[in-house]
């Protein structure tokens, strides 16, 4: 594709000959000839010029002169790249239809250009959207609805009754809707008993889910993630958490149960957050921070560190004055 056509689709002005093709993105390092960069930054600039890319996407900065590359400028230079990626590189090459080996039930509904791979299970009544990838040995529960483009890796599963949106993307390994850790404990005979757990989950539009996550259906209500959220690897969230939208979620995060997580939450790998917690809008949590049960967090923009969770500037003088304290004894 000319510079030229891929500045327009991603809404870049272009410096130089944008009749240079290119075919596919590149770090710098790994760059060869054909290949589109991205620098964010003046100083990574020559790097990227003295590269075997064909083109370079960069920042205002770098409209001072002219470059031997043509150049896509944009306000957002690794944005425009990510979205040029898409462009390129596209989704990755699947045939539609369905492998003669997967196990289909009658009243299951697939739309149009729908693929499931080998032995892949779809239960009664579900409903699958138009372009969606059932991956291999995956496992869609019965009443399972799916939307639009939808992408599942190799054996993922749904339990039944689970709503996911268009353009959802699930990771290998995950499980969507299993029950939560809900237990009710015999006074007399000190035995747990499970609690119900027949409430639902939703998750909504470009959602994306990490390898071996795995989020709970609601005990009784609904566990609901937000539009755009992303989330890591090995997170893991309770039983009837409310997730808001555009929600980031770092790996190894745990959350207990009825937790709700406002719009634009940043979560860093490894949080914890204990029951009927709220994590107001905007808030960002470090890596390994802890929230206790019933907390509310709140603070546009504010990060939060350590356990008990509070703003990294307060957290950094506790622990000089630790140190300080040490260092008398």
């Amino acid at each position: 594709m000319k510079v030229s056509a891929v500045a327009e689709l991603v809404g870049a002005r272009v410096l130089g000959d944008g009749n240079i093709e290119v075919g596919n993105i590149s770090s710098i390092r790994s760059s060869s000839a054909g290949d589109l960069v991205f620098v964010e930054d003046e100083k990574n600039l020559r790097l990227a010029l003295e590269s075997g890319a064909s083109a370079v996407i960069a920042g205002g900065f770098a409209t001072k002169k002219t470059y031997p590359k043509p150049l896509l400028i944009s306000k957002q230079p690794r944005l425009a790249f990510a979205h040029a990626a898409r462009v390129l590189c596209g989704k990755p090459g699947r045939q539609s239809g369905i492998h003669s080996t997967a196990v289909m039930h009658s009243s299951a509904r697939l739309a149009k250009n729908v693929t499931v791979e080998a032995g892949a299970v779809i239960g009664g009544n579900v409903e699958i959207g138009e372009g969606s990838s059932i991956g291999a040995r995956c496992v869609i529960g019965e009443g399972v609805r799916l939307g639009r483009d939808c992408v599942f890796y190799p054996n993922v599963t749904i339990y039944p009754g689970a709503r996911l949106g268009d353009r959802v993307i699930v990771h290998a390994g995950a499980v969507l809707g299993s029950d939560g850790f809900g237990y009710v404990r015999d006074d007399t005979t000190g035995r747990y008993e499970k609690f119900p757990q027949i409430g639902k989950l939703e998750i909504e539009d470009d959602v994306e889910i990490g390898a071996n996550s795995t989020i709970d259906r609601g005990a009784l209500d609904t566990t609901r993630i937000g539009r755009g959220t992303k989330i890591d690897n090995l997170v893991h969230i309770g039983h009837n958490c409310q997730i808001g939208e555009d929600v980031v979620i770092a790996a190894q995060t745990g959350l207990s149960g009825s937790i709700t997580i406002e719009n634009d939450v940043v979560l860093g790998g490894q949080v914890g957050i204990g029951e009927h917690a709220r994590i107001e809008e905007g808030v960002m949590l470090g890596g390994q921070a802890g929230v206790l049960p019933n907390k509310v967090l709140r603070g546009k923009g504010v990060a939060f560190w350590g356990t008990p969770a509070r703003p990294v500037r307060e957290y950094l003088k506790q622990l000089g004055e630790l140190e300080r304290l040490a260092k008398k004894k």
